[in-house]
């Protein structure tokens, strides 16, 4: 099995939307209601300028894919980031989603982010499993806040520390400047040699 961790590339996403669609048409885990077009992830993948967005291939198939982006949009809010990650059925328990998430937040840290935000719909209780396997506390729990699928559902906020929090940050470093580092392409090799162990 060949296991490749990179950034995503415009080409990955129609795959990157066929694995995030049935979680918008068949589950609560996303509040969307419609999955968004290829368009949409383009307008998406170019804002990202800040924030890796990483795609794990397997044999050469996009088998899952994991991002951050903003928490909110005020200034202030610069240092914390909220993550996402999303893996195919048909690759799910097989190290895919643990070789992102490890990628994904040892980037984060590195590019100078503090603190990562999970948002995670209730029950589920697989998504909380793993967020705790990285250490995210929950902080926070909003009752009732979200219908779909003919109900309410809950949500909770989780956390986790990534770095110190100096008194005077540097603003994080983009993408961009951050591929020219050696430890992002050491940070992918991490992950992957994670996925390949668990194959």
């Amino acid at each position: 099995m060949t296991v490749r961790l990179r950034a995503a590339t415009p080409s990955d996403l129609p795959a990157i939307r066929e694995i995030y669609a049935p979680f918008v048409d068949d589950t609560a885990v996303s509040f969307a209601y419609d999955p968004p077009s290829v368009a949409d992830l383009e307008a998406k993948l170019e804002k990202k300028t800040d924030y890796p967005w990483l795609v794990c291939e397997l044999d050469g198939e996009i088998a899952g894919y994991a991002y951050a982006g903003a928490l909110r949009d005020r200034i202030a809010y610069q240092w914390t980031v909220e993550t996402s990650i999303y893996v195919s059925p048909k690759f799910q328990r097989r190290g895919v989603a643990r070789g992102l998430y490890t990628a994904l937040l040892d980037l984060l840290e590195r590019q100078g982010y503090v603190s990562a935000v999970a948002v995670i719909t209730t029950p589920n209780p697989a998504s909380i499993a793993f967020h705790e396997s990285f250490g995210f506390e929950r902080v926070g729990r909003f009752e009732r806040v979200g219908y779909k699928r003919d109900a309410w559902h809950d949500v909770e906020w989780w956390s986790l520390d990534l770095g110190d929090r100096p008194d005077d940050p540097d603003a994080p470093l983009s993408v961009a400047d951050a591929r020219e580092r050696d430890w992002w392409d050491a940070a992918l090799a991490r992950g992957a040699a994670l996925v390949e162990n668990s194959a």
